[in-house]
């Protein structure tokens, strides 16, 4: 793969847009939840979180992005919507009141969450499945006007562990293949394509290794014609590389810093449009070189 340099787009959201392609947009992770595997409880009251969020906004990010069920691997205990909106839809207004351009997404795969938190003034539905999991989410998403993020994720979180392995030749066709689909989905919804971003879901259903293949061939993406967004930070197949340094176990999650910068870059120097990260300063200031990298190409 020789770098090169990406298409430009314009993200159309629900009320503005986004350039993008110029430069690398960085959208920080904020998880309202008690069992998100690198943040679960640190965000959970309500102040807290609409106070690290402007923090994010502070050190850089252009968008936050704000979850309210964590799909841990092995330990995913879904909530109920009206749970899932009693933890965000605080932290959505307060941000907003605190600062009003603020551009927030809502994390959710659930119709009636995307529904209340783009009335509370989000401008994105990040879906983790890719409009799998709700059969109105795409119809929702068509009338709210909003931006909408499609994640690959290969079954459920329950299911992770158990499912076939891939061979490294696998893997991005099969990611390829199904985000197709699931544009197929959003269009046939009437969401316009100026609305629509890609995530290939690192780490959702691919195991450790079978996730460098995708990096290494996530250019391959830009065929399908849309933005993409890629979120490596702190996933657990960066903790397993590590293992050497740290007694044959997984990298902690606090030793991740260094991998998830490298693999931030690498997805960069892949195409990626939009990296979603939960330290939002170093991201910044990586992906400003690999920025000036590929304006050089």
């Amino acid at each position: 793969m020789a770098f090169a340099r990406r298409d430009e787009f314009v993200w159309q959201l629900q009320s503005r847009s986004l350039e993008l392609g110029k430069r690398t947009l960085v959208m920080g992770v904020l998880n309202v939840t008690p069992d998100s595997f690198s943040d679960g409880n640190l965000f959970l009251d309500s102040k807290t979180a609409t106070a690290y969020a402007l923090r994010m906004f502070d050190e850089g990010a252009d968008i936050v992005d704000i979850g309210g069920e964590s799909t841990r691997p092995g330990r995913y205990e879904p909530v109920t919507a009206e749970e899932e909106q009693r933890r965000v839809l605080p932290v959505i207004e307060a941000v907003l009141k605190g600062r009003p351009d603020s551009v927030l997404s809502i994390d959710t795969y659930k119709a009636s969450t995307a529904a209340m938190a783009v009335g509370a003034g989000a401008e994105i539905v990040n879906d983790i499945s890719s409009f799998g999991w709700d059969a109105e989410m795409p119809s929702t998403c068509a009338r709210l006007g909003c931006g909408v993020v499609l994640m690959h994720t290969r079954g459920k979180s329950a299911e992770w562990r158990d499912l076939p392995r891939l061979a490294p030749h696998e893997v991005l066709p099969l990611v390829k293949y199904e985000l197709a689909l699931s544009m197929r989905t959003a269009l046939e919804a009437r969401i316009d394509r100026s609305r629509i971003v890609l995530d290939p879901g690192y780490g959702f259903g691919k195991s450790f290794d079978e996730n460098y293949p995708l990096l290494a061939h996530q250019d391959e993406l830009e065929s399908l014609g849309q933005p993409i967004l890629a979120g490596v930070s702190r996933k657990s197949f960066l903790g397993r590389k590590l293992a050497e340094f740290h007694g044959g176990a997984d990298a902690p999650l606090a030793a991740r810093g260094n991998a998830t910068i490298a693999g931030t870059v690498a997805a960069i120097l892949a195409g990626a449009h939009i990296v979603r990260v939960h330290d939002v300063r170093p991201a910044l200031e990586a992906a400003r070189i690999a920025d000036a990298v590929l304006a050089a190409v």
